[in-house]
């Protein structure tokens, strides 16, 4: 038992004594198994992040990555771990999410309809979710996407232009489509993605535009490479003095290499205020990940602390 106390209540043990057992630790190269220390303590001192999209996502795009260096920043100032939990897609990926050796999870932003959420939340271990959706027993750090899209709409059609919209996907088939304001669903599973279209809708509609006629394409992947073929698939719909109303800074940019020679005097709007839009002019919201990561990884390790919170935002625009 002393030995014992050495290592995992030091502050119960004598200094010579504990120091003399280090030593004996030492020259046997013992150290205290990791396994049966979690088993005893029943914490494992780390925190689950769980991604919607695919895992390689979470370094391909800038902003994701943003968000996980915030939760890492977290876990390195309190001396946690970080585990990346996979999810698929499939029956199997409540129990993947429920079987990690986590102390509490932080989760992407992911459909209402995501089995895991309801998993985690009755889970007793801590959760927090980036964007949504608000779900009983799970924390949500988000910003008013609606707000947020109607202000930018606004501010983008007061020079008379032809609005279309690069969306991000509707649900978790992740299907490519051109469609029309007309032919969406009332409701998309995604909360970021729904909030955004009301408020381009709200926005286009206030303008005396028609939302039912406005040309929209859906991308499966928030890449630059979606948004270069969704513009390119936009590109008969598009007037000289079009705005391309992307809901992310890497769509815009994909948009914006589709279109620069075929339609350079279009706008471009976006959202997140990556420094690559703001070089090409792109208005965009701020939408500061780095900071949502740190703000979710508090929570799920402090989860006494006030659940939900609200993020600001405001309007930039680029050069």
């Amino acid at each position: 038992m002393t030995a014992s106390y050495a290592f995992t209540r030091p502050a119960r043990v004598a200094t010579a004594t504990r120091e003399r057992v280090h030593r004996a630790a030492d020259e046997l190269g013992y150290r205290p198994d990791a396994v049966g220390r979690a088993l005893k303590s029943g914490r494992t001192h780390q925190i689950g992040v769980v991604f919607s999209e695919h895992l390689a996502y979470a370094f391909d795009d800038p902003q994701a990555a943003q968000f996980l260096a915030g939760v890492a920043e977290v876990c390195v100032e309190e001396g946690r771990g970080l585990t990346l939990i996979p999810t698929r897609g499939d029956a199997a990926d409540a129990d993947r999410v429920l079987s990690a050796a986590v102390d509490g999870f932080v989760l992407w932003t992911t459909a209402e309809d995501d089995p895991v959420l309801a998993a985690v939340a009755g889970d007793p271990r801590p959760a927090v979710i980036q964007g949504g959706p608000p779900r009983p027993g799970i924390a949500c750090v988000t910003q008013d996407d609606y707000r947020a899209a109607l202000a930018l709409v606004s501010q983008g059609l007061r020079e008379n232009r032809t609005p279309v919209v690069i969306s991000f996907p509707l649900d978790r088939d992740r299907e490519h489509l051109v469609t029309t304001g007309a032919d969406l669903p009332p409701r998309a599973p995604f909360p970021v993605t729904d909030a955004r279209l009301r408020g381009y809708r709200t926005a286009i509609e206030q303008a005396g535009l028609s939302w039912t006629n406005t040309p929209i394409a859906v991308v499966a992947r928030n890449t630059q490479q979606d948004g270069l073929a969704a513009a390119r698939a936009l590109a008969p719909h598009l007037t000289p003095a079009a705005l391309i109303i992307a809901m992310s800074d890497e769509l815009a940019l994909g948009a914006h290499q589709a279109l620069q020679e075929t339609h350079p005097e279009a706008a471009y709007l976006g959202w997140d205020a990556s420094p690559a839009g703001r070089r090409l002019g792109i208005t965009s919201v701020t939408n500061p990940l780095r900071d949502q990561g740190r703000r979710c990884a508090h929570l799920a390790l402090n989860p006494g602390h006030p659940n939900d919170q609200e993020i600001p935002w405001t309007i930039t625009s680029g050069r």
